[in-house]
């Protein structure tokens, strides 16, 4: 079935706004909020329930800190890490269980995973990036920002500017690709389920039995993709802070 999002076009510059994307980022943004908000809204020195879950993810995006940086220096972006580790986290979920698609001819997309869809992914680890440079410059200053790109020897710059790119497409492109590659997988699985219908409902029952093991094992392997790219990113984002805060 081919399906397609809903955009909106600006009428003053008919830029394109992908609705579907925008909808589902914002519920990812409203879960992630909300858990958190309830989950420290009443502090207790024995944590239990939501407080002893997100006491679990911030000491274990401390520990991605760690690995890479001087807590010291590292400290200060515990609340990014937590941000881009939760986010993700759900946003890579949402498109598991099901995704909402239009029944009339146009087959709008209503509800999928928003990292599915490569702006998004891009936009994130395009944020991410300019991130490293502007506290790349706020903490070593303009002269060791820049000197950054010369060392150990002035010939590694056009390297160091490479890299940049690379880093950028990389981070966004791997997250991208394999949650579009998950759902594409899901929706061809949940598809060739339903396909038998059109010969008969023993025909429908029969091939929606038989497709049901690899979906259900699909989707149990989706929730390690999604948590797997979470992390990655997680993780590569203070990498890259790393390299820019930390004067080697």
């Amino acid at each position: 079935m081919d399906s397609q999002d809903i955009y909106w076009y600006d009428p003053w510059f008919n830029i394109p706004f992908n609705l579907t994307t925008v909808f589902t980022t914002t519920v990812a943004c409203l879960i992630v909020f909300l858990i958190s908000v309830i989950g420290a809204r009443k502090l207790a020195m024995r944590p239990t329930g939501l407080q002893n879950f997100i006491e679990w993810v911030i000491d274990f995006v401390r520990g991605i800190i760690k690995a890479n940086m001087d807590w010291k220096t590292g400290g200060r972006f515990i609340v990014l890490a937590y941000a881009l580790l939760f986010y993700m986290f759900v946003a890579n979920m949402m498109g598991i269980p099901f995704e909402l698609v239009t029944s009339d001819s146009n087959h709008y997309v209503i509800w999928r995973s928003p990292t599915s869809d490569p702006i998004l992914a891009l936009t994130m680890a395009a944020f991410v990036i300019v991130l490293t440079h502007i506290y790349g410059i706020k903490m070593t200053g303009v002269s060791g920002y820049l000197k950054g790109y010369v060392q150990p020897v002035w010939v590694l710059l056009p390297f160091k500017i490479i890299e940049e790119v690379s880093n950028f497409l990389t981070l966004g492109m791997r997250l991208f690709g394999n949650i579009f590659a998950k759902e594409v997988l899901l929706i061809l699985l949940v598809t060739l389920g339903t396909l038998g219908f059109n010969y008969g409902v023993f025909q429908g029952v029969g091939l929606g039995i038989v497709t049901l093991l690899p979906t259900m094992a699909w989707q149990a392997f989706s929730i390690f993709i999604g948590s797997i790219q979470a992390y990655i990113f997680a993780m590569l984002a203070m990498v890259y802070m790393a390299h820019k805060v930390e004067q080697h």
